[in-house]
């Protein structure tokens, strides 16, 4: 068996962390396998991966094992399954320390396996530190053996209790999402076949002129509110700071005036680069308004918390999963600092930060409070149109990574968990809404005429 290998990355992460994990990766490799080529210097770009490819492609090799040493866009795995050959996403855990998310290896592994499973490409997955026990037997059986997915259900016969009617409700969109996130990608009219949901798409050009019309008393205004709300306002920079909140009212005004009942936003790199803030907090404060917005114009997972909120009362959360836990059967859900401020915990009140890759305001930082909270996801994963529903509680646990984060205990087992989502290629974003709203989601499938993914 001849193993390729190639370490995939991304600059905006801890590049140091991540060439030691890359190392350790290609240590155990060599340990484990006779026949190993490539090297693990991190390819960060494109042609950095074609490059290496190609060289592997040369030699011949029988499977290609791609360490996702830190996040990355599908742009770089795209190149990677141009070698014609199996391949092994594999990505690298990281300890819930409560400060900076420095790889976010696992979300990019789940991204990867969404593009793959749409190409049909062969694909395995391992979730292990190259120090665990645990990465042999799960890496030999990885090289040598195809996993197998989950069944998938067929749709309900029947609703079995009431369910959301989202038909002529027009979510905004703002701006393209960002190369190499298909997942956020959508259909117009199979969205609107499907959901009967319409899409308002504008410029994000649109979004930076009506943040500029805001006037500076309004913006004096929304800060001295926030001020009431979350400490450590004057620890951010005032001018990045009058940039967020800019950006927050523009959408909001944008929200109302287009009559919108969710948006989805491209956040980056525009905001930090052309308009010079973050749409986190934007984002968290519209959804506390009642107008649901995740960033990344990920229009699905607008639909998915709109769905959330309309069953639950309560402003929803989209967020990636990157940590998975199987000894403690938990997860960690994370997403830079845009969580409502309805879902902090008491204990833990929210506070003023900045983007951990970024390095501007206004982010929120806090941890969810603890309770049952329901999984979802309108998924257009494999292509074919399904909703995830999934389960569980999530914990009174501290801060697991700096920004807006929380610990879910599964209802399923984590190892379960990871397989379903890996499996069926399942989109990196995931709806949160705190009570059990499982049965209202199956019966909006059932309506929808869509298969479920149970979680």
């Amino acid at each position: 068996m001849k193993v390729g290998a190639v370490a995939i990355a991304r600059p905006t992460f801890d590049v140091c962390f991540a060439e030691e994990a890359a190392r350790a990766a290609f240590d155990a490799l060599s340990e484990l396998f006779d026949d190993v080529t490539g090297d693990p210097t991190l390819a960060v770009e494109p042609d950095q991966v074609r490059d290496s490819v190609g060289k592997l492609s040369s030699v011949g090799v029988d499977v290609l094992v791609v360490l996702q040493a830190t996040f990355a866009d599908s742009t770089l795995i795209s190149e990677a399954a141009t070698v014609g050959v199996p391949i092994v996403l594999w990505a690298v855990p990281e300890e819930r320390t409560g400060g900076r998310l420095r790889l976010n290896s696992l979300c990019g592994i789940n991204l990867a396996a969404y593009l793959l499973a749409r190409k049909g490409v062969d694909y395995r997955w391992v979730y292990r530190h190259p120090s665990d026990p645990e990465l042999e037997s799960d890496l030999r059986r990885a090289v040598s053996d195809p996993p197998r997915p989950r069944p998938t259900a067929e749709p309900l016969a029947s609703p079995t209790v009431a369910a959301p009617d989202l038909t002529g409700v027009t979510l905004g969109l703002v701006g393209r999402h960002p190369p190499g996130f298909e997942p956020c990608d959508y259909d117009p009219d199979q969205l609107r076949a499907v959901t009967g949901v319409e899409v308002d798409p504008v410029p994000i050009e649109d979004w930076f002129d009506s943040a500029d019309a805001v006037t500076d008393d309004d913006v004096t205004s929304i800060r001295d509110h926030l001020a009431t709300r979350m400490a450590g306002l004057d620890t951010v920079d005032g001018e990045s700071l009058a940039r967020s909140l800019r950006l927050y009212l523009g959408l909001e005004h944008m929200s109302r005036s287009r009559s919108w009942a969710g948006v989805a936003t491209r956040c980056w790199p525009e905001c930090f680069t052309v308009f010079g803030g973050a749409a986190c907090s934007g984002n968290s404060l519209l959804s506390s308004a009642g107008i649901p917005a995740c960033c990344e114009a990920d229009v699905y997972g607008n639909v998915t918390a709109l769905l959330l909120q309309r069953l639950s009362g309560q402003p929803p959360f989209v967020a990636d999963l990157v940590d998975i836990d199987r000894q403690t059967n938990t997860g960690a859900f994370w997403h830079c600092g845009m969580a409502p401020v309805e879902m902090s915990d008491p204990a833990t009140p929210p506070r003023a930060t900045i983007h951990s890759n970024r390095k501007k305001p206004l982010l929120h930082e806090f941890a969810f409070r603890p309770g049952r909270v329901t999984l979802a996801r309108l998924s257009q994963s494999k292509t074919q149109i399904r909703l995830l529903v999934g389960g569980g509680e999530m914990l009174n646990e501290p801060l697991p990574y700096s920004g807006t984060s929380g610990v879910v205990r599964f209802d399923s087992r984590a190892e379960d968990v990871l397989g379903t989502i890996m499996g069926e290629g399942l989109e990196h974003h995931y709806g949160i809404a705190y009570g059990d709203h499982r049965e209202g989601l199956r019966s909006y499938a059932a309506r929808a005429g869509i298969p479920v993914i149970e979680l």
